[in-house]
């Protein structure tokens, strides 16, 4: 079930993506070095959600399947070799990272390798692009043992966002810098609250769906950031009484429109946006991603009927931000949205 409802939030087994006209370098980010760590001629044993792949040195080449792989390497200074998006955007290659990796794109300074799609890489890229080692996710395991005859491989739990950080600093010899990103992200947080403690008092109660136009979907996100820093910021997400899954993990139930009028009990509305059936080069990642959720919500009779939307309390944010980007980067960026969209007058 968790599979199948990525899949449909996430094109054809992708996470969402979009493009910010002017990313902010968190000032927790590291500079980029490529200079190795003291412990770089040892070997380390390092395990994850496969089994145990050891790595020897300091890894130089590093292949990231996926935009949550990428965050945490980005975020501890490492420039990726090749780059698996969770969807195919036309390019052939990332010869221009800022305006073809969302988010991230503006803090690579190389032309990382296109390896494909995360969840079926490349396997022909991914070897000519010679790496020493690969980071992946729980989704690549059918591919494990293919992409380790090529160098060491390292799968991840998708959801498990700070033992990622720490398992990909250990993998570069860089576990010192993990923890001070973890203990800044906390801190980033803890201010946060304060900042959104009147928002949250006045309208707690809030509404968050996921939208690939004419579909929608109730966040459940139990270990999702799209969810849990909203709950962490004082905020209380609603759903339909009952309304549960068999999977602890699904990130999204499915809902039909007529069920939105029984939600009415939410003071906001966040429209995820994850449209990327008709992604236009011409265009960026924010318009091409919500302009499809705007409309449908416009034209929905039932969505304009609640509360939220008579208030003008219904918020549209690219759901790549936090689903895509769950640790350090995408929190701070996520943060910002929701500042601006909740906080202005």
């Amino acid at each position: 079930m968790r599979r199948l409802l990525k899949l449909r939030f996430f094109g054809t087994g992708v996470v969402l993506a979009v493009a910010i006209a002017a990313c902010q370098r968190p000032t927790n980010s590291p500079e980029v070095t490529s200079e190795p760590s003291s412990n770089s001629d040892g070997c380390q044993i390092i395990a994850h959600v496969s089994g145990e792949t050891e790595i020897c040195g300091q890894p130089q080449r590093v292949i990231a399947l996926g935009p949550y792989v990428l965050e945490p390497l980005i975020a501890l200074g490492i420039q990726p070799t090749g780059f698996a998006d969770h969807m195919a955007f036309k390019q052939s290659t990332y010869d221009n990272p800022s305006a073809q990796i969302p988010y991230l794109g503006e803090r690579i300074s190389n032309q990382p390798a296109n390896v494909g799609v995360a969840y079926t890489p490349s396997i022909e890229a991914i070897s000519k692009a010679q790496p020493d080692l690969i980071i992946g996710s729980e989704f690549n395991a059918q591919q494990y043992e293919t992409l380790s005859k090529i160098a060491p491989t390292v799968l991840l739990d998708y959801y498990d966002t700070e033992e990622n950080l720490r398992t990909i600093a250990k993998a570069v010899s860089r576990s010192d810098m993990a923890e001070q990103l973890i203990a800044d992200t906390e801190q980033t947080i803890a201010s946060a609250q304060k900042t959104f403690s009147d928002s949250a008092r006045a309208n707690p109660n809030a509404l968050l769906l996921f939208s690939n136009p004419p579909e929608l979907a109730v966040s459940k996100g139990n270990q999702e950031l799209c969810h849990t820093l909203l709950e962490k910021l004082g905020f209380q997400l609603v759903s339909l009484p009952g309304f549960e899954s068999n999977d602890s993990r699904d990130t999204a139930i499915p809902i039909s429109s007529e069920q939105l009028s029984n939600l009415n009990n939410a003071d906001f509305v966040i429209l995820l946006g994850s449209n990327f059936e008709t992604r236009e080069s011409t265009i960026s990642y924010e318009d091409d991603q919500l302009s499809g959720s705007r409309k449908a919500w416009q034209e929905n009779a039932i969505a304009q009927s609640l509360d939220a939307s008579k208030a003008g309390r219904v918020y549209f944010i690219p759901a790549y931000m936090c689903l895509g980007l769950p640790g350090p980067i995408g929190t701070e960026l996520y943060l910002d949205e929701l500042k601006t969209q909740l906080l202005s007058p």
